[in-house]
């Protein structure tokens, strides 16, 4: 096991150097000057040698004086020792930036994370146990109009019946305007907050990884070893969670892994459709302002994500199933 996680690491370090070079070099081929943005407000009110002196001095300050392999070096070295580079919009450095949306990003997640797992994992046994029933059949329509449905349009109609025709849950924000009370009462009033996104991800999630784990436990349920175990009097309980849920875990592993990772990514338009302060909406904004510090740092935290998952995806189908060799 340590051996085979040693050459993955390897492995996504090479990637994760391979996809920086590439990344680097899109960003660097999009028409654009970051130092001309940073002096756009004072350009009108500038003297033309002094706006060229200022010009020439911002280009030096975010190394854009250096040819481009210089560049690349220079700014690969400054991320891996925490230093990200500086904002050309926000006019600050990018860790700054990117501190709190960080923050933000993780708290939507990951509660939407564990919901999504709440709910999944026993319904695609309970609609695998009860295959081609009324519960099953219901839920499968379900499982379909939200797996078909964008996740615009699932934000749209909630935001349209829980925010407007009954103004439940607010719309925008992580806090109420003005708040003012206890780290309770704080707590309570970001899970507030946080009630919509949350609900656009479940909804949007919930079918397809419902199907995936409804699929796998009939798989497994159909085997022979089950079976033998039902007619040796095994309890029913034993049967479906002891052996064919643990059986079915190997193809739940791959899925749940994946959309795990589809997950940061998706939120890029839940956060700018709630107006949620978190990476996604710092990218679309980096993106808009030509941001590239910025935007380069959080493309490098998705990558990251990735690795990170495709590795701990290996690690749990060993964990899961003896029978998969790490070699």
């Amino acid at each position: 096991m340590a051996k085979y996680i040693a050459k993955r690491l390897m492995y996504m370090v090479f990637v994760f150097f391979i996809m920086s070079i590439l990344m680097f070099g899109i960003y660097k081929m999009v028409p654009g000057d970051p130092a001309r943005l940073l002096l756009e407000g004072s350009k009108a009110s500038m003297k033309p040698e002094v706006y060229e002196m200022q010009y020439q001095q911002a280009r030096e300050r975010l190394g854009l004086d250096k040819p481009i392999p210089v560049q690349y070096v220079v700014w690969i070295t400054n991320m891996l020792q925490g230093d990200f580079g500086y904002s050309s919009n926000y006019r600050k450095d990018v860790i700054d930036v990117v501190a709190a949306p960080l923050q933000n990003t993780m708290k939507l997640n990951m509660l939407a994370i564990v919901v999504v797992f709440l709910i999944t994992i026993p319904l695609g046994i309970i609609c695998a146990v009860k295959k081609r029933s009324t519960f099953d059949n219901v839920v499968q329509v379900f499982s379909v109009v939200g797996y078909s449905l964008p996740t615009f349009i699932i934000s749209l109609v909630l935001i349209c019946l829980l925010a407007v025709k009954i103004p439940i849950f607010p719309v925008s924000g992580v806090n109420s305007v003005g708040f003012s009370g206890t780290a309770m009462q704080k707590f309570f009033d970001t899970l507030w907050h946080m009630a919509l996104p949350v609900l656009v991800i479940v909804l949007g999630s919930v079918g397809s990884i419902t199907r995936y784990v409804r699929a796998a436990m009939i798989e497994s349920l159909s085997m022979d070893y089950i079976r033998t175990a039902r007619a040796k009097g095994v309890r029913e309980r034993v049967v479906i969670y002891s052996h064919a849920f643990r059986n079915a875990l190997l193809p739940i592993v791959t899925i749940v892994t994946g959309w795990i990772m589809s997950v940061f990514s998706g939120s890029v338009i839940i956060e700018n459709i709630f107006l949620w302060p978190g990476i996604g909406k710092v990218l679309f904004d980096g993106l808009m302002q030509q941001d590239f510090m910025v935007v380069l740092a959080m493309q490098m935290f998705y990558v990251i994500i990735a690795l990170l998952g495709n590795l701990v995806m290996d690690i749990a189908y060993c964990m899961v199933d003896p029978r998969v060799k790490l070699d």
